[in-house]
């Protein structure tokens, strides 16, 4: 379990941390959190790198998006999914295990 400050995430700008020794890629959309494998299933690239746009990220070595709710591969060349981490708020503290 990894614990982050709500108010340290930047909306719309994903974030990496480390939970249980994983690379995880943390995302702030609004009032919520998301939590995805850092490591894209396509090619070994980071999505912390990446851009977001709305509840998509994109993979910024080939473009593969995923849906950062459910980890799904929504594009091309990725066609596996994310593993996604349970994400939970209690005010400004966010806590994020497998």
């Amino acid at each position: 379990m990894s614990e982050i400050s709500f108010d340290s995430l930047i909306e719309g700008k994903p974030s990496l941390i480390d939970v249980n020794g994983k690379s995880v890629c943390v995302a702030r959309i609004g009032d919520e959190v998301f939590a995805i494998a850092d490591t894209c299933t396509h090619s070994d690239a980071s999505l912390s790198e990446g851009e977001i746009s709305g509840h998509k990220i994109e993979c910024w070595l080939h473009g593969a998006e995923f849906d950062l709710r459910t980890g799904a591969a929504l594009t091309p060349p990725a066609t596996q999914a994310l593993q996604t981490f349970k994400v939970s708020r209690n005010g400004n503290q966010v806590l994020i295990s497998e």
